[in-house]
């Protein structure tokens, strides 16, 4: 392809060239015409002139859509030779100073075709120049000569000529070579140099790790696919920007003993990341220090997955404590609550008494709810693990919760966005619905004033993703981090168990649970559950791997133990 528009190139050069050559001819010859006697047909010039003109004018038309140079070269370098013959001729054969055009279209062969095309270009030339030449001679043709020469002379014409056109064809043939050398050498340089860049670009944007590259005023002047895909934008966003305007903490400075640290970002589409960035020199040989290569890798995951494992252990001694003092605490509650029934029943006893002892009555109650739901967190659950249809868990949950918020006017809307009408898994379906109705209740409880409540059910992989999001108030990072730990709830009158119970309801189920959330941009609770489908390929030891229909009964800590590793949480 290279070589076809290197050719296109000349042609279309050769038009050019050809028609300014014409051009300069016809305004001296007519000027020596004019302001001095000479036998020149003006008419027959100029009409030859003018067919020159046309015939380069239909090059360029067949130039567009002819596509074989090679014969286009050809086919013009004998036309050249004809019409310069012509005008050798009419400006005096032998006493034309025109014939400098014959060496000039021995170029042009030399340069479009083989090498050997020179030498029969040059062969033919002069066969025309020596036929011009003798029917002027003998006067076979009108004759526009001034002089008249001998004939050792004219021979002696002709073969000097005859040397000079085999002499241009040979130069300008070594020249020509030369050239096509030169191009095809530089050609193989160019084509190395971008094989040499791209397989340079593909090693950057195939690392798996972010790479971002800065000048020395810290503003982006690279940035590969991976730190692309981490940061949620694109290039044409990122070029040119300081790069500490992406992270909400300093970066680590390339010249400090630790050139690397953690720092936090807010995607644009997404939530909260942490990500490790290291930071070193980028030096070039001779010219110093030109900029800062930065490697950026996403640590949220497992910030993450270590937030898991130290509120695992801080539930299970939550647990054990509930266990130990649980029943200790609801014996005497038991006897004050009895005591302060009876009281109630004395007839003497004053209106702030009463007062005061409905106050003891209530208090208990509530004591009494949150003991029963600490109870019920530390208690050892029993599931019954069968075939359920989640997409129907979540309805008949959204119908309960809809039948509610109708009968309170609370003004919350419920959106279902489900991909599927069935998603299948093995699950404890009376669970299931404990979890979903305690997401749609946190919802409820966000939204006071009313707003919207979207429910969403679709594939993830292996997992089933069921996803609860409102429109409420939101919560801070710090809430979010903490708010599947016991006692942190941030409604009135909440226990703060509620999701304690959740999580460890999906812990059991070897499933993913975890929250997003802004303030003032409402939370999305995320549930995970592998699919049907998926539980099938599991291992016939695993706590899942039973047929559809088969039930079974286990304790949170047994489930657990079979659970694969990082399926507890996202």
């Amino acid at each position: 392809m290279q070589t076809t528009f290197d050719e296109r190139n000349w042609l279309a050069w050769l038009v050019k060239v050809r028609i300014l050559i014409l051009t300069f001819l016809l305004g001296i010859e007519l000027a020596i015409a004019r302001f001095s006697p000479t036998p020149l047909p003006v008419r027959l010039f100029i009409s030859t002139i003018l067919l020159w003109y046309t015939i380069s004018l239909f090059y360029v038309l067949l130039l567009s859509f002819w596509k074989e140079q090679k014969l286009q070269a050809a086919l013009q370098v004998m036309t050249d030779l004809i019409l310069v013959s012509l005008v050798v001729h009419e400006t005096g054969g032998w006493d034309s100073s025109i014939n400098f055009l014959y060496p000039l279209v021995i170029i042009v062969a030399s340069i479009l075709l083989p090498q050997a095309w020179a030498r029969l270009v040059a062969a033919l030339a002069f066969i025309l120049y020596g036929t011009v030449i003798e029917l002027n001679y003998y006067g076979l043709v009108p004759s526009y000569c001034s002089t008249h020469p001998e004939l050792k002379a004219l021979q002696a014409i002709i073969f000097v000529n005859l040397f000079a056109f085999l002499a241009v064809a040979y130069l300008s043939g070594l020249l020509s070579n030369k050239l096509r050398q030169a191009r095809v050498e530089l050609r193989d340089a160019s084509g190395a140099l971008e094989n040499l860049q791209a397989l340079h670009e593909n090693i950057i944007q195939s690392i798996s790790s972010g790479l971002i590259t800065t000048g020395l005023d810290g503003r982006i002047t690279l940035v590969n696919t991976a730190a692309l895909k981490l940061l949620e934008r694109t290039a044409a966003n990122l070029l040119g920007i300081p790069l500490c305007e992406l992270f909400l903490d300093p970066l680590p400075n390339a010249e400090s003993p630790q050139p690397h640290g953690e720092v936090r970002l807010d995607p644009p589409k997404s939530f909260r990341k942490t990500v490790r960035v290291r930071v070193g020199e980028l030096t070039i040989p001779d010219c110093g220090v030109q900029g800062y290569v930065y490697s950026i890798d996403d640590l949220t995951e497992i910030r993450r997955l270590e937030r898991e494992v130290r509120m695992q252990d801080r539930l299970a001694a939550v647990g054990r404590l509930a266990a130990a003092i649980a029943h200790e605490i609801r014996n005497p509650l038991t006897s004050i609550a009895g005591s302060v029934s009876m009281l109630r029943g004395d007839p003497e006893m004053s209106e702030e008494h009463r007062h005061l002892l409905e106050i003891v009555t209530r208090e208990s109650q509530r004591l009494n709810s949150i003991i029963t739901d600490f109870l019920a967190y530390s208690r050892t659950k029993q599931y019954r693990f069968d075939k359920v249809d989640v997409v129907q868990l979540v309805e008949d949950t959204l119908t309960l919760i809809d039948h509610r918020m109708t009968a309170e006017k609370t003004g919350i809307v419920i959106e279902r966005h489900f991909a599927t009408s069935q998603a299948l898994a093995i699950a404890d379906g009376d669970k299931l619905k404990q979890v979903f109705w305690n997401f749609c209740e946190n919802a409820v409880r966000a939204m006071k004033g009313g707003g919207k409540l979207t429910v969403s059910l679709e594939s993830h992989g292996d997992d089933w993703q069921v996803g609860f999001t409102d429109t409420g108030t939101g919560m801070t990072p710090q809430q979010t981090e903490k708010i599947f730990e016991p006692f942190q709830s941030n409604f009135e009158g909440g226990t703060g168990l509620g999701l304690a119970i959740v999580y460890q309801i999906v812990q059991a189920h070897e499933g993913k649970v975890w929250a997003r959330s802004r303030p003032g941009q409402g939370t999305t609770f995320v549930l995970r559950l592998r699919r049907l489908d998926a539980e099938r390929s599991v291992s016939p030891s695993g706590a899942l791997a039973s047929e559809p229909g088969h039930s079974e009964t286990a304790a949170p800590s047994q489930r657990a133990v079979a659970a694969a590793p990082g399926r507890l949480h996202g």
